[in-house]
């Protein structure tokens, strides 16, 4: 019997590797695409990718799908070439604008704004320049910050001239060219720039130095009013529940925000960038340079310069990307010009967390190690605070924190308390704001939200705590210090 034990045993082992080296084979032999394709898959199956994308390895693109839906109320899915606002990644397309104008000789990059402007308060145009604005270093107040932006100023149309005028009186937050500060005033007044010395729209400008050069036949300047073929609607989503986007005019957006455009035409854009086609060598390297310290990395002109270790030797990368966010669209456009790699991810469920998805692929690309998506513990747990109370949501959350099944992620836990805070569950969205906070102490965000649901509930005394400790962690939290100013003068 032991005998006939041992052979068993010795048997079932190597029928294990055998199976084991089935396994790993068939991994191994899975390509780049079907990699991408499962990865993307996953995440559209947890709800938390809607949208076109596109994925191109070595200047050739592998990958291009669309997930979920267009339009939600007709069931029109989402293809490659599905329309999708860009947010921010517009902003790429103007600094090009500016670099054409400047290998003219029609601007300066050193010039004061106040130059092109004359109507632009002197005391304040005179100490910024065209590159501080290109570099988000000006100092000039972020408009989409103020405290009555969606309510008074989103939804009317503006001309450049008259909303300029909206920001242009205020103080600057610091000396044009101290540091980085996020701001999409910078990029308004590059739009208004470009019009008053190109004497066209910036859209026509647009339309006649870039659009058409490169033939970018479904890409252009978003129009609420116009009818646009293969345009998707913008929805957010709450919890597992998604409601039509704010409407936004989008004339406020313009220069920092207003294009649409799908993967294909963003990969005609890519390719562009490696051509002089737009711009020559010398003045398309300036778009590129690491000018300032943002973040992690550094930003350059319309870009976030970033360094990354891949390949093989875990060799170190250039990546040269930008999101956007606009009112149910986020998108992320990334590129690693040494590998001529692109990745171009356009979602229309509101925000969700596209570096991480950009991060596997990359990692798939270079063969490294990468992470499938876990589930929403915020969605999930969010249904049982629903539908059972906040004591049982809370104990579902800590019984699944820590698991594999499970991710808890700082974006999705600020929608879940919002969901709760503008339903009328005050005292529930504040327990929610509580969690975030203490699975994210680091996030200046996390504790203004948890101030605001405080402050709605009549609490003055903790949402002062929780401001003063937001702007500590995050000094441009300027919506946050006007808060805190008021709270201090009550």
């Amino acid at each position: 019997m032991k005998q006939r034990s041992k052979h068993f045993a010795v048997k079932t082992i190597l029928i294990g590797l055998f199976i084991q080296l089935i396994t790993i084979t068939v991994s191994f032999g899975q390509t780049k695409t079907e990699q991408i394709d499962k990865l993307m898959n996953l995440y559209s199956e947890y709800e938390q990718f809607n949208g076109s994308i596109l994925v191109a390895d070595a200047g050739k693109v592998i990958y291009k799908k669309g997930f979920g839906m267009a339009n939600m109320e007709w069931n029109i899915p989402n293809q490659p070439d599905t329309k999708h606002r860009l947010g921010s990644v517009t902003k790429q397309f103007t600094a090009v604008l500016i670099l054409q104008l400047v290998e003219q000789g029609k601007l300066k990059l050193d010039a004061p704004i106040s130059t092109y402007l004359p109507d632009y308060p002197k005391t304040l145009g005179d100490k910024i320049t065209i590159h501080h604005l290109l570099t988000h270093t000006s100092g000039i107040p972020n408009y989409t910050s103020f405290p009555n932006f969606m309510k008074d100023l989103s939804m009317n149309p503006y001309s450049p001239e008259v909303f300029v005028k909206k920001f242009a009186d205020l103080p600057l937050e610091f000396t044009p060219g101290e540091k980085f500060a996020y701001s999409n005033s910078g990029y308004f007044l590059l739009g208004y720039i470009i019009e008053k010395v190109s004497a066209k729209t910036y859209e026509q400008f647009l339309q006649d130095n870039i659009l058409t050069p490169l033939k970018m036949n479904n890409t252009g300047y978003d129009h609420h009013e116009t009818i646009l073929k293969n345009r998707a609607s913008g929805y957010e989503k709450n919890g597992k529940n998604y409601s039509n986007a704010s409407y936004l005019d989008l004339s406020i957006p313009y220069a920092a925000g207003s294009l649409y455009s799908t993967v294909d035409d963003l990969f005609l854009w890519n390719q562009a960038l490696y051509t002089e086609q737009l711009l020559s060598t010398k003045y398309k390297e300036l778009l590129f340079n690491s000018y300032i310290p943002a973040g992690p990395g550094h930003y350059g002109y319309g870009w976030f310069v970033n360094k990354d270790f891949n390949g093989e030797k875990n060799d170190i990368i250039t990546v040269i990307e930008h999101g956007g966010g606009i009112n149910g669209f986020n998108t992320l456009f990334s590129q690693i010009p040494a590998d001529k790699n692109l990745v171009v991810l356009l979602n229309n469920t509101g925000g969700t967390n596209l570096n991480e998805m950009n991060k596997a692929i990359r990692n798939i690309l270079y063969n490294k190690p990468y992470s499938l998506p876990k589930k929403s513990l915020a969605n999930a747990f969010t249904e049982v605070i629903l539908e059972k109370g906040i004591a049982s949501g809370i104990e579902y959350f800590k019984e699944n924190k820590n698991s594999n099944t499970f991710a808890i992620n700082e974006n999705e836990m600020n929608s879940a308390g919002y969901q709760l805070l503008q339903t009328g569950k005050v005292k529930e969205a504040i327990e929610v704001f509580k969690l975030n906070v203490e699975a994210f102490p680091k996030s200046g965000n996390a504790y203004d939200s948890l101030g605001e649901a405080y402050l709605k509930n009549g609490d003055k005394k903790l949402a002062l705590v929780n401001y003063k400790k937001s702007i500590e962690l995050d000094p441009n939290n300027e919506n946050g210090k006007k808060v805190l100013e008021e709270l201090l003068k009550s």
